[in-house]
């Protein structure tokens, strides 16, 4: 897997130069889901180039034609593609904004609505949850959210953070819990191969937002963490 995992890091960067001519063409139009469908397309090649097998399930419970913060347990970096991927919607993402620092693909993540956020500034982070409250409520955006903050040493859930779920509650979205299985073997934290194997991806039921407000958001939080640790099952405790 070494091979193909290096031959995708070089097509990712023929990937991006091509994109500085997208881009020009877009940008004074006004265009941006054409970007979207690309980095989806993009994502689908690179599972079909690194030959992962998917196993995904509870997808029929997600409405396309609403808008939910999708919540998700994160052990690799696969997990975010992954995801961006099979959720069937222009989701966005909040991301730590040393991301959105990568030439040309960051003002592309941009561009298309992702937020970059600074986990170390706390008005940061709640200007970057408002920002993406407004795309949800203007643009019926969807966004995608990883509550533990960062990817997983061990495999095991960690504790969640309360940005994501302020989004929820500011927008109004149902969350969607995701739980996730196998990325960890694949490609854990510090690994710069993907491995073989086999990854579950299992969409849990949406859990609604009504009548809940900062003030409950223990409990929330807590709901959220079962409905992940259930698809889960008993591999991570």
């Amino acid at each position: 897997m070494k091979v193909r995992t290096l031959f995708l890091f070089l097509l990712y960067i023929v990937i991006v130069i091509c994109l500085i001519p997208i881009l020009l063409f877009c940008i004074p139009l006004g265009i941006r889901e054409p970007l979207y469908d690309l980095g989806k397309a993009v994502m689908r090649l690179s599972r079909w180039i690194l030959g992962l097998r998917l196993e995904v399930t509870g997808l029929e419970q997600v409405d396309p034609a609403k808008t939910y913060v999708f919540m998700g347990n994160h052990t690799s970096f696969i997990d975010g593609p992954l995801l961006f991927m099979l959720i069937p919607q222009h989701v966005r993402v909040i991301l730590k904004k040393s991301i959105f620092k990568l030439p040309i693909l960051g003002f592309g993540m941009k561009y298309v609505g992702f937020v970059p956020v600074d986990r170390k500034r706390a008005q940061r982070g709640k200007e970057a949850i408002e920002g993406a409250a407004g795309q949800m409520r203007e643009r019926k955006y969807s966004f995608l959210i990883f509550p533990e903050g960062t990817r997983s040493r061990d495999g095991n859930l960690a504790a969640f953070r309360r940005g994501g779920f302020f989004l929820a509650v500011e927008s109004g979205a149902p969350i969607v819990p995701v739980s996730i299985r196998g990325t960890f073997e694949i490609m854990p934290k510090g690994s710069f191969f993907v491995k073989k194997g086999r990854i579950r991806v299992t969409f849990r039921p949406p859990i609604l937002i009504q009548d809940t407000d900062a003030h409950d958001l223990a409990d929330l939080m807590d709901k959220v963490r079962t409905s992940i640790q259930a698809g889960l099952g008993e591999e991570r405790i």
